[in-house]
């Protein structure tokens, strides 16, 4: 059976029944359709989606493992934990702890999110290795920070959700040279991490319910963008 003949069947990971074997095959067959540039849109996305799937139990194993391991020893992990736990209550009851950093298969084209009640959540098939895994459980941190200090609502108010977004990207080191350069081929030299923010934050402004369209996420963000990339609380500086 050919690539293009095999990745025209039914999603097997939505098809009861269709065998383990069957689903990797289909994989491995859609993967050199990849590889080979004959993969339409939709197969390629079959293609993610199904090896998400079979990998979801080894991808969450991993993810619970860096975390803990970040949680001991990454000083940017450490610092923002000690600056939460400085701002909630004595209760420890807003504290992020390795228990409650979710990680989890997710469907959506996102690496994480943070909610006040349940801590955060990492997609665990869309960690790269332990340091995108650290760069966001950082990113996520920021966003836990900024609740506690700022009593920001990021739901509703788009010029809070605009300005806790410049923060996370800018402190978290996700947008680093190094990371836009290697990992999102972003080969700009001047301004290139303050464009990464940029580009970051007005995408998760432009997705809240609020916002009319990718010009209103930009103006927004344009309008809170000294005030929010220049504060670097609970850092002196920009740490990475």
């Amino acid at each position: 059976m050919s690539a293009s003949q095999s990745t025209s069947s039914s999603d097997p990971a939505s098809n009861p029944k269709v065998s383990p074997d069957d689903a990797t095959y289909y994989t491995w067959s859609s993967f050199f359709s990849i590889l080979t540039g004959n993969a339409s849109t939709r197969e390629r996305e079959a293609y993610f989606r199904v090896k998400d799937t079979i990998n979801a139990e080894a991808d969450c194993k991993r993810c619970v493992r860096d975390t803990k391991w970040l949680f001991a020893n990454s000083p940017i992990i450490r610092f923002m934990k000690h600056n939460i736990d400085l701002l909630g209550p004595s209760d420890g009851s807003a504290s992020i702890t390795p228990e409650r950093v979710i990680c989890q298969k997710c469907d959506a084209k996102q690496s994480g999110g943070f909610d006040p009640e349940y801590g955060i959540l990492i997609c665990a098939n869309q960690m790269r290795n332990w340091g995108h895994t650290e760069d966001t459980i950082a990113h996520e941190m920021v966003h836990a920070y900024d609740h506690l200090r700022f009593k920001m609502d990021a739901v509703h108010n788009l010029r809070h959700a605009a300005c806790t977004e410049i923060r996370a990207s800018t402190l978290s080191g996700e947008c680093r040279w190094g990371r836009e350069f290697f990992t999102r081929g972003q080969w700009g030299v001047t301004q290139q991490m303050q464009e990464c923010v940029r580009r970051r934050a007005a995408l998760s402004v432009a997705a809240r319910p609020g916002c009319r369209d990718a010009a209103h996420a930009n103006q927004v963000v344009n309008e809170v963008w000294d005030s929010c990339f220049n504060d670097t609380r609970p850092f002196d500086e920009i740490y990475k």
